[in-house]
């Protein structure tokens, strides 16, 4: 399949720039993956779909505020978008100016210290701290969301709570995993009461999730990497839960890549590395039975997976009914089920 096969038209009202005043409060268009039938629900709805011997798996990154702004030493601005750390003071990052940093430059943040360019890897600059603190201290102080860049505003003191999923707990991401903002403590306490097992597996979501494919053959595309790790824990309950007929529901496809990527020899295994997993129509999943996402954007890595998991046409078809009914799209937005 090519680029273009995975192209839609979204009218720009139809992106959410704000969340509803309640995490739970979504719509949530159900796809039967088998038939192409839809169905328009609540998110609410999913703790009727979900049943005791169901496994929920959440991914427990959490998003940290990676935007800083800065100056240079001449007195040009820069803006910075940390995309990994290589330890406490060196971080990959992306770094916007009107003409790029050389190595050795000197970056002045607003608290008054400084990073230094060491040098360019790709797209990315490779900056060290040049402070006491550590880059995580220093985000904390100064540093901003990482709002989506379909999001045409700045950040505000409510998006460090709801850019955020109730139990991320894993600093690292520099995007959320969207579908896990769905889930309010409440929604939680429902799943537990009603029996629905959870584990929880670990992939620190990079800028490159939004980064588009450049090229028509999709066998040609370099997908990002991302630190990933599934634990033994989550092993064990992935197993059970097959064992007695139960599905996997990935939540986000975070949590897909990361089962998927954990997969690679056939059978689900405990590791933690890097993953540059690239799914597209043809895959064949080894460790997922029933997704919950949000709507992705066209031509994304993104909803080329989720057409591998549903199939190309029902996937299209489903953003078609969407668009129509008028669901909210991508980060902030609506939710979608797949099983």
């Amino acid at each position: 399949m090519k680029k273009s096969d995975f192209f839609y038209h979204l009218p720009d009202d139809l992106i959410a720039q704000q969340p509803l005043p309640e995490r739970c409060a979504s719509r949530m268009l159900c796809l039967n993956r088998l038939t192409g039938e839809l169905g328009d629900a609540r998110f609410l709805n999913i703790v009727d779909r979900l049943t005791p011997d169901d496994l929920l798996v959440f991914n427990d990154t959490k998003v940290i505020p990676a935007r800083l702004f800065a100056e240079k030493e001449t007195g040009g601005r820069v803006e910075i978008l940390i995309e990994r750390s290589e330890n406490e003071r060196q971080v990959l990052a992306h770094v916007k100016a009107s003409k790029s940093p050389k190595s050795g430059a000197l970056l002045l943040l607003k608290n008054g210290v400084f990073f230094r360019v060491v040098d360019r890897e790709g797209d990315l600059f490779r900056l060290r701290l040049e402070a006491e603190n550590t880059v995580l201290q220093v985000l904390a102080d100064i540093g901003h969301m990482p709002l989506p860049p379909y999001i045409h505003r700045a950040d505000d003191a409510s998006d460090l709570d709801r850019y955020q999923t109730v139990f991320a707990c894993r600093a690292g991401a520099v995007a959320a995993p969207t579908a896990g903002l769905h889930f309010d403590e409440a929604v939680l306490l429902r799943l537990a009461e009603k029996g629905v097992q959870r584990t929880f597996v670990t992939l620190h979501v990079g800028s490159g999730t939004f980064r588009p494919v450049r090229v028509e053959n999709l066998s040609e595309h370099t997908m990002h990497k991302e630190f990933f790790e599934v634990t033994k824990e989550c092993v064990a309950a992935v197993r059970y839960t097959r064992a007695r007929g139960g599905r996997v529901v990935a939540v986000g496809t975070t949590a897909v890549r990361a089962l998927e990527s954990a997969s690679i020899s056939g059978e689900l295994q405990a590791g933690v590395g890097e993953t540059d997993l690239f799914i597209t129509p043809g895959y064949g999943f080894k460790s997922v039975d029933a997704m919950l996402t949000n709507f992705h954007l066209p031509e994304s890595t993104l909803l080329m997976l989720v057409s591998a998991f549903a199939g190309y046409e029902n996937v299209m078809a489903a953003y078609r009914h969407a668009i129509t009914q008028r669901y909210r799209f991508f980060s902030y937005g609506d939710a979608m089920w797949l099983a």
